[in-house]
């Protein structure tokens, strides 16, 4: 028998990512027997190790598990993509067509790169020694591309507008220059790490200790720039400064480079976008993560247009939020729960080292750990990063304990 063109349920969930999975998991572990998760990908990534398996500390297989092992026992699996949202109808259009419609709704699905953006991006990254640490299939590439670099230059950019982990773009270029270091290289190698930004951080705390780190390792630091243009056959990149408007034409050996990211298209396209968000983040009320015209839809995760880091650890701290002030909103009571920024940004600095920069909306530090100076690069540190949160993630976060 074909599916209905239209099925109804309590709650609709879209993405099954970290965000989608950490919810639904809360909701049914508080009871919401109708919960449904639109999620087209038949594989689930932990994408905060891809750094490492970048930098040749991790396997690209520990990052990957099948979609059906992390889905919440009782949540019923949509495999289809969305291509609409109509907030006043309670509709969600799917890729084949067919119509969800519910009570409550919670948008996650996430943000998509851009590597169209930047001509001859799309083109290069995978080949002429170009690759991102922002794909499960281009990560292993960098590490290649690391060991295979003895000299010349090699280049590590970011795009300018918000991103996923926004200290990853740098932590490649650390692991890159110990690896480097070890190997007695790295005096033949010009390193280059361009950001977009004037800091190196948007902690300045931790921006400071970031910036003795890129000292230390003789790395040329390039603020108020991005990358424009690649010409990957000829191992060149033009870099354009925002400031002066000054062009730079570069010639790499290795180059990594971050592609630009926003909302889904269709996300951008919906009435929920906030239209302060030139990316087309999604419109939330920073506190409650509830939408401000519509109380019935809730967003977190990377497509939030929320005024913090994008980050595992954030969408750690907002699913329980949103759970909360969702259970309240089926009881017709306000919502109870506030988030306050929390972020956390693990900041690899070498191949055995780390930082563990945490913060809230005022850039006001909130450590885990008091006793321990998480701003001193750590080997316990490190373990946590690539031991301990694995673990808490696959065991604790997506099963609503953590």
């Amino acid at each position: 028998m074909p599916a209905p063109l239209r099925s109804h349920h309590e709650v609709v969930i879209v993405g099954g990512g970290t965000a989608g999975i950490s919810v639904a998991a809360r909701l049914r572990r508080a009871g919401v027997s109708d919960v449904a998760v639109v999620e087209p990908s038949q594989r689930h990534f932990y994408q905060p190790l891809w750094t490492l398996v970048g930098g040749g500390r991790a396997d690209a297989a520990q990052t990957v598990r099948p979609q059906a092992r992390v889905m919440p026992k009782g949540v019923t699996w949509v495999a289809e993509r969305v291509t609409a949202v109509d907030p006043d109808a309670r509709t969600v259009v799917l890729g084949n067509g067919r119509t969800l419609t519910y009570d409550f709704l919670v948008m996650a699905p996430g943000l998509q790169l851009n590597p169209d953006a930047i001509p001859g991006l799309a083109e290069t990254l995978g080949r002429d020694e170009a690759s991102t640490n922002y794909h499960f299939d281009l990560a292993p590439r960098t590490w290649h591309n690391i060991r295979q670099t003895r000299g010349g230059t090699a280049l590590f950019t970011m795009p300018p507008g918000p991103i996923k982990c926004a200290g990853a773009p740098q932590k490649i270029a650390y692991l890159a220059a110990d690896w480097w270091r070890r190997q007695d290289v790295l005096h033949d190698i010009r390193v280059i790490l361009v950001l977009p930004t004037a800091a190196f951080f948007s902690q300045p705390q931790w921006g400071e200790v970031l910036r003795g780190i890129a000292a230390g390792y003789g790395i040329e630091v390039r603020h108020n720039t991005h990358l424009v243009d690649v010409d990957g056959p000829a191992h060149r990149a033009t870099l354009l400064d925002t400031k002066s408007g000054a062009k730079e034409e570069i010639h790499y050996a290795m180059l990594h480079a971050v592609p630009p990211q926003s909302a889904p298209d269709w996300v951008a396209a919906s009435p929920l976008a906030d239209p302060d968000s030139p990316f087309g983040y999604l419109q939330v009320d920073q506190y409650t993560l509830r939408n401000p015209r519509w109380p019935n839809i809730f967003a977190l995760g990377d497509v939030a247009n929320l005024p913090t880091s994008k980050t595992a650890a954030a969408i750690r701290r907002q699913a329980p939020i949103v759970a909360a002030n969702l259970l309240a909103a089926r009881r017709g009571e306000p919502p109870p729960a506030r988030y306050d920024g929390y972020t956390s940004c693990p900041l690899t600095t070498a191949r055995n080292r780390m930082l563990l920069a945490e913060f809230d909306y005022d850039l006001t530090p909130q450590p885990s750990f008091p006793l321990i100076d998480t701003m001193r690069p750590r080997y316990d540190m490190w373990l946590l990063k690539r031991y301990g949160l694995p673990a808490l993630y696959w065991h604790a976060m997506l099963h609503g304990r953590a």
